[in-house]
């Protein structure tokens, strides 16, 4: 077994956490590990399950917009339970466990883009997609999905090549997909236990944020509302102010959000 084969006993095996990837469902080929991990929710599954698979054949990313992910990358989901006062700070969660965990394990530097797309000089490299099921004031579950560009070559795929990065294209060698998971289910862990006590994640998020101060381009899910200006500053509970032209405030809570170079 090489060191980019992903199965239950590697990853398992020795990891340093609590609950996130103590059971963890291994598939070759999934549609998507979202419609298992939320499945899996239903039935009553431990918190901090994880469903990974070498490839997604439909795998979505936010606003239904499709994500490659062919073999030799990183697709996983993972069920939470948090109380309905934190469930705003999973994205926070997510995108600093994934940026922490490829500057550990790569070196290389990556960045947040609002609200958590996770960039390496400018271009993409992991997706992250929240989905939840709240009822009144409960959180039924929570699911986080994550895909990191790992081993894809990007040079042959044109379509995304002026938007999107590996972390293989960027060091100009193949990266261990399974130290990656391993390093990236520790710091889930670490940050969404951390998220229980005080704003230090959202402080440590706010800083990796590429956006702000930066002219943007805010389109809403639909794309009828689209907003121009300076991204300001972020609200503890993820929301982004955006300064218009006018010099008037708004709100925007989620979306589309373009650097305008």
């Amino acid at each position: 077994m090489t060191e980019n084969d992903l199965s239950v006993e590697a990853i398992t095996s020795g990891l340093e956490t609590r609950f996130v990837g103590q059971r963890t469902i291994y598939f070759p080929s999934l549609t998507t590990t979202m419609d298992v991990a939320r499945q899996e929710a239903l039935e009553g599954a431990a918190e901090g399950t994880v469903v990974i698979a070498d490839e997604q054949t439909a795998a979505r990313g936010r606003l239904q917009r499709a994500w490659i992910t062919p073999r030799g990358n990183i697709a996983l989901s993972v069920v939470l339970y948090p109380q309905r006062e934190r469930l705003h700070t999973l994205i926070m969660v997510a995108s600093l466990a994934v940026s922490h965990c490829i500057e550990t394990i790569t070196g290389l530097r990556p960045e947040i883009k609002w609200p958590n797309d996770v960039l390496i000089r400018g271009k993409k490299v992991c997706g992250i997609l929240i989905e939840s099921d709240v009822r009144a004031d409960r959180v039924n579950q929570a699911i986080i999905g994550i895909g990191i560009n790992v081993n894809l070559d990007v040079d042959t795929l044109p379509e995304i090549q002026s938007i999107a990065t590996s972390l293989s294209h960027e060091l100009g060698r193949e990266v261990s997909r399974l130290s990656l998971v391993r390093q990236l289910l520790e710091e889930l862990e670490s940050y969404y236990l951390e998220s229980s006590s005080g704003d230090t994640v959202y402080e440590q998020w706010q800083k990796r944020l590429i956006t702000l101060g930066k002219k943007v381009r805010a389109a809403s899910a639909t794309g009828k509302t689209v907003l121009e200006g300076i991204a300001e500053s972020v609200d503890r509970d993820g929301s982004l102010w955006l300064r218009l032209e006018d010099g008037s405030l708004t709100r925007v809570i989620a979306g589309d959000v373009t650097l305008n170079e």
